[in-house]
């Protein structure tokens, strides 16, 4: 990696006023800031964190449970319509500001500050439980080396020998399979509810301390390690995946499988449910509003080529998620046919998919142990490279921040990095507990689901609607010499705000609202309101931001907000946006 100072930028002709004061020739950089050693690295960061552990179960879940081939509709409109163009916004703002999400987003638009906070604090909390599923697969790993697998059978001390199923039950609902207690029973020794946590699940904890310590080793360099890790972390899973889909294909009952996975179900696409699963799907899996894709992007050259990135990020998470539903119900398919029983008695929804369904599967594959290590390895390189981005927006939110201040009193930024990450580790403790699986479903479901939505709506107002889209495009045009087509400027100016905006609504309406849920287990109200308090966690610093610098500006309310939503980032001055504040000027004069 290059660590040589990119102190200064030069802006390019006539329009240097269009995004700042008049004065300056020059867009701030980080003194001292490093860079990717090359624009592959960058890429292969990006799609590392964007293809994840969600890939592999939550996709090939929609898919079958959303109409099947139907569901490519609705999620390959929402990868075009929202998920390309937002991801090409990130990228522009952090590789032009080379700050973190907080910063970058304060610079552009003082007074949604509280959104480029809103995605480090959401980014931090996803990374409290995201290690909890790698330690899960470390814990499966570890218990893979044998001469049978301890999930395959009956006869162990941890099952309900009145109610075990040495395969899947089917529509025998009082019997579960041996798979779902080694992982109710051993694996989490789950308790009965979020009211009993009843101690730590010591062997989760240390396989948690494991996974964090990787984590750490693998990022303490900054982006200087983290570019070389991901050479191998990013690419290893797609040998696996081609591997167990050869595999696959070749077994019984695999057709079904596949077939069941792609046939469309037409009448689902009338169903807002499955719109709006999948724009989660396309926003959790491209990472947009974590904060992560704008810190990794301020690791650039300023005039690295961002738009293909934001194509080889965009299709190769898309291809690895169809990619994953065909490895996983072609092994469906398989264990219906084993059981005789149909494909839809098989699968189930979250972590179930790959922590029950697919270790069952593989208990009875030929060559099992050996399938059973690369699988569980597999989901440990998935997890951790998505892991490192999040980590790293807190990261780059402290130094942006306190560098000076933090470096002075720790003395080497490797303590930071250990400092976050143990706090984080600590965060994540009660997710290890006996009751640990019922408040990772509450996190993940307020997390990923209502925070992230506000804040990526919030994000493109203000950086499409107040900054302005003339202005991102002409970012662009000083970084690679070229403005984004017509299509992406009409995504960011309409189409991406409305289709979140109508999403939001439409599902957190009365008649669409479920409240969060585990299997058949309902959340008691002091938990629903705990959840809501996780959200509000990341949602909160929007408007405290706002109220602080208005707060911190002097004057008359209506000047005070034409001067924040005036005010950019050249050469760390106050700017003017000619054209906006023209605008402005006659809406005064004019009384409205």
């Amino acid at each position: 990696m290059d660590v040589r100072a990119e102190t200064s930028v030069p802006l390019s002709e006539e329009d240097d006023c269009d995004l700042g004061s008049s004065d300056t020739k020059a867009v701030p950089a980080e003194a001292q800031r490093a860079t990717w050693s090359g624009q592959l690295d960058f890429i292969l960061a990006s799609v590392g964190y964007a293809v994840g552990l969600g890939n592999v179960w939550r996709f090939p879940y929609l898919c079958y449970s959303s109409g099947g081939g139907a569901f490519m509709v609705p999620y390959l409109t929402m990868v075009i319509l929202c998920g390309i163009p937002l991801l090409f916004m990130e990228f522009i703002v952090g590789q032009y500001t080379r700050l973190g999400p907080v910063h970058a987003i304060a610079k552009i638009c003082p007074l949604f500050k509280g959104v480029g906070l809103g995605t480090v604090i959401i980014s931090v909390v996803h990374s409290t439980y995201y290690n909890v599923l790698m330690s899960w697969a470390l814990y499966y790993l570890f218990n893979s080396i044998g001469a049978t697998l301890p999930w395959a059978s009956c006869n162990n001390t941890w099952n309900v020998a009145e109610n075990c199923s040495s395969g899947f039950p089917g529509n025998a609902t009082h019997l579960q399979s041996s798979s779902q207690q080694y992982f109710d029973h051993k694996l989490l020794e789950k308790t009965s509810g979020i009211e009993e946590a009843e101690g730590i699940r010591w062997e989760l904890f240390g396989c948690l301390v494991f996974v964090w310590v990787v984590t750490f080793v693998c990022i303490f360099k900054g982006v200087k390690s983290t570019g070389k890790v991901v050479y191998f972390t990013a690419v290893f899973p797609y040998f696996i995946l081609f591997a167990l889909l050869i595999n696959n294909v070749q077994l019984p009952g695999a057709k079904e499988g596949i077939l069941y996975f792609v046939t469309p179900v037409w009448k689902k696409l009338f169903e807002v449910k499955i719109w709006f699963n999948a724009a989660a799907q396309v926003f959790n899996s491209l990472g947009i509003a974590f904060g992560s894709m704008i810190s990794m992007a301020s690791y650039n050259k300023f005039n690295d080529n961002i738009f293909r990135a934001v194509l080889m990020v965009s299709v190769i998470n898309s291809f690895t998620s169809i990619l994953a539903g065909f490895v996983i119900f072609s092994a469906v398919g398989y264990m219906a046919h084993i059981h005789n029983l149909p494909v839809d008695n098989i699968a189930t929804d979250g972590p179930g998919l790959v922590f029950v369904v697919y270790p069952e599967v593989l208990s009875t594959m030929p060559a099992f142990q050996l399938w059973a290590l690369l699988f569980f390895f597999m989901l440990l390189c998935l997890g951790l490279d998505s892991q490192f981005a999040n980590v790293e927006v807190g990261i780059t939110f402290l130094k942006d921040e306190f560098g000076p201040r933090i470096l002075q009193f720790l003395k080497r930024e490797e303590l930071l990095v250990l400092i976050v990450c143990i706090a984080c580790f600590l965060l994540g403790i009660p997710h290890v507990t006996k009751g640990g699986i019922y408040v990772f479903q509450l996190v993940d479901h307020c997390i990923a689901v209502v925070s992230l939505v506000v804040l990526a709506f919030l994000e493109v107002l203000a950086v499409c609607w107040i900054f302005g889209v003339s202005r991102l495009s002409l970012m662009l045009r000083r970084m690679c010499g070229r403005t984004p087509s017509i299509f992406f400027r009409l995504c960011w100016l309409v189409i991406c705000p409305v289709l979140i905006l109508v999403s939001f609504i439409l599902i957190f309406s009365i008649v669409n609202y479920t409240p969060p849920h585990y299997g058949t287990y309902s959340y008691p109200l002091w938990a629903e309101v705990v959840g809501w308090g996780i959200s509000l966690v990341s949602i909160v610093w929007i408007p405290l931001g706002a109220i602080q610098e208005i707060c911190n500006n002097k004057g008359p309310l209506l000047q005070v907000s034409k001067n924040l939503l005036t005010k950019l980032f050249c050469n760390h001055q106050v700017g003017h946006m000619n054209g906006m504040l023209v605008y402005y000027n006659l809406l005064v004069k004019c009384h409205l």
